[in-house]
C-alpha cells in the first residue's frame, strides 16, 4: 500500500482505521496512520497514546519514548502513559530510570500493590 491510504481521509476514518490495524496487531501500520493524526492534532493525547503503544508493540522503544514523553507533557497525570514509560524503559535496561515512572504511575492508579 503507497502511503496516501496511511493519510487519507477525514480524522475520524484514519482514528477507526488505525484502530483496526492496532487491533489486527499491524502495529507498523496504525503507527503510519496515527503519525498523520498526531502532526494534524497534537494537543490530543488519545492519538499519541495510541501511536507510542504501537511503537511499543512494534519494538521501536525509542519513537515510543519520545511520545510517551509528549503525553506526559500534555497531561502529567496521565497514569497509563507513566506505567508505559516505565516499561518501555525497562525494555530498553533502564531500570532505574523505570522505577519512579512505574511507583507514579500505581500512585495515579491507586494500585499501590506494585509501589
Amino acid at each position: 500500500m503507497n502511503d496516501a491510504y496511511y493519510t487519507h481521509g477525514p480524522a475520524a476514518d484514519r482514528w477507526a482505521r488505525a484502530h483496526l490495524f492496532f487491533d489486527a496487531k499491524e502495529y507498523e501500520k496504525a503507527a503510519r496512520v496515527l503519525t498523520s493524526l498526531v502532526d494534524e492534532v497534537p494537543e490530543q493525547v488519545a492519538p499519541r497514546l495510541m501511536l507510542a503503544r504501537s511503537y511499543y508493540h512494534s519494538a521501536q522503544l525509542g519513537k515510543a519514548e519520545t511520545q510517551l514523553r509528549a503525553v506526559l507533557e500534555r497531561s502529567p497525570v496521565e497514569h497509563y502513559a507513566r506505567l508505559m514509560l516505565g516499561r518501555c524503559l525497562e525494555r530498553q535496561g533502564r531500570a532505574d530510570e523505570a522505577a519512579p515512572q512505574l511507583r507514579l504511575a500505581a500512585a495515579l492508579s491507586g494500585d499501590f500493590t506494585d509501589a
